[in-house]
């Protein structure tokens, strides 16, 4: 990574980079540690802000006065501002180095939760929620980056950390949410402002990763000088390759039901007669089965040539859950929910193809870019029509009707992203690969 030091210079940034001193064994093996622990940090603080939210929704939406239709846009802004501020940070990873732009993520999304429950208006809870949005949006593409660049030889294992990480983050969110808003007072604004504290403590490693010069491996230059590769730059090359699409719109299908899942789910359950605080928990249950299953699935996708049966495993348990759920919301909801957090399962799976899909650390910043911005816009109209369909219907039969409808499609575009083959080749080629 590159310090704030030299991305301030007049000199070029490149430049500037390769001229630092390399770091001695010692501080080499205590900044790879320190980026496990930013890594391990900034994951756990990519899904509270949006399952701490879907805990207390119906909360929120009395105290702020919304109505179904508008809860429904706020569950739509999280892929929304992944697509528009996560296709920045390449850009900004080139001009300030990955780590201090984690670093600024992390700040955005400190503030944007300590100041979200007190803004008094549904106008500026959605303006604070982007803010914090925006730090997760730039960090969700960067890390499989700083995964690639810092640890090219275990990104299976990395990979599977990082997503346990998150799945322990946003289960935390889920299930501890509505019990720590009850001990502080019963207050929504406490039980949700809460999580700024988690997030600033994700910020102390990267302050001071961005402190030491030369830190950044810089894998990338001496690896492409001994291996030249096809050259990936702007969205135009990318493209052409079948796979980086067919990579996006699993991505978005699979963020889809995530997002659904995570702003909806707590309350299908609570309308079927699940008190608030059950339903928290089996909306945490979902979250938790990604706890050791992402660390699990990662390591698996690695060793396997084609990840389409993976893919096709996490789908049957998806449709399952959704069936179960539609015939007996209630009765089943334990089994319901485990087999839906299995199914949620495809997001580290979607990660780690990431990081398999191109051979290079520019090419996985590509096509993480191209992927998760894709993908996320795809996304945005789901959770938005889940919530329309809802009101207008009066109950949760179209709703999940569509949920178990658009599973389909993720299974056939995830067989088809998990090819073994590379973005780097397919670019090169064209689009008649």
């Amino acid at each position: 990574m590159v310090s704030e030091e030299t991305a301030t210079t007049s000199t070029p940034l490149r430049s500037s980079a390769e001229s630092a001193e390399p770091l001695s064994h010692p501080t080499r093996v205590w900044a790879t540690r320190l980026v496990t622990v930013g890594i391990v940090l900034t994951a756990l603080n990519l899904r509270p802000a949006i399952t701490s939210f879907g805990a207390l929704l119906e909360d929120v939406r009395d105290g702020l006065g919304m109505s179904g239709s508008v809860a429904g846009l706020l569950t739509s802004v999280p892929p929304l501002c992944f697509a528009v501020f996560g296709v920045m940070a390449p850009r900004l990873a080139r001009r300030f180095g990955p780590g201090a732009v984690v670093c600024a993520g992390m700040v955005a999304i400190t503030a944007g939760l300590a100041i979200r429950p007190y803004t008094g208006s549904a106008a500026g809870f959605l303006a604070a929620s982007a803010l914090a949005l925006m730090g997760i949006a730039v960090s969700n593409v960067l890390m499989p980056v700083i995964v690639k660049r810092w640890f090219p030889d275990r990104v299976g294992s990395m990979t599977g950390l990082y997503s346990m990480a998150l799945a322990l983050g946003t289960s935390s969110a889920a299930a501890v949410t509505v019990p720590v808003t009850d001990a502080l007072g019963g207050g929504w604004q406490s039980g949700l402002a809460v999580w700024a504290g988690l997030a600033a403590a994700a910020v102390l490693p990267w302050i001071a990763l961005v402190r030491v010069r030369g830190a950044d491996p810089r894998d990338g230059e001496r690896t492409r000088a001994a291996h030249p590769v096809p050259r990936v730059t702007g969205g135009l090359r990318i493209t052409r390759s079948r796979t980086a699409w067919a990579l996006a719109v699993f991505f978005g299908l699979q963020a889809t039901a995530a997002y659904i899942t995570m702003g909806w789910m707590a309350q299908i359950f609570r309308d079927a007669g699940v008190s608030a605080g059950t339903a928290g928990l089996l909306l945490a249950v979902t979250m938790v089965m990604g706890v050791p299953l992402a660390f699990v699935i990662p390591r698996l996708a690695t060793r396997m040539p084609h990840q389409g049966p993976i893919v096709v495993a996490l789908g049957v348990c998806g449709l399952a859950g959704y069936a179960g759920l539609y015939l007996a919301p209630a009765g089943g909801a334990w089994a319901w929910a485990l087999l839906l957090g299995v199914s949620n399962c495809a997001f580290p799976l979607a990660l780690t193809m990431v990081g398999m899909r191109a051979r290079t650390g520019a090419g996985v910043a590509q096509l993480s870019a191209f992927a998760q911005s894709t993908g996320y816009l795809i996304s945005i109209p789901g959770p938005l029509l889940v919530g329309v369909l809802y009101q207008h219907s009066g109950g949760w039969g179209l709703p999940i009707a569509l949920m178990a409808a658009l599973m389909i499609p993720q299974i056939a575009v995830g067989v088809l992203a998990g090819r073994d083959r590379t973005v780097e080749d397919e670019a090169a080629r064209g689009p008649r690969r």
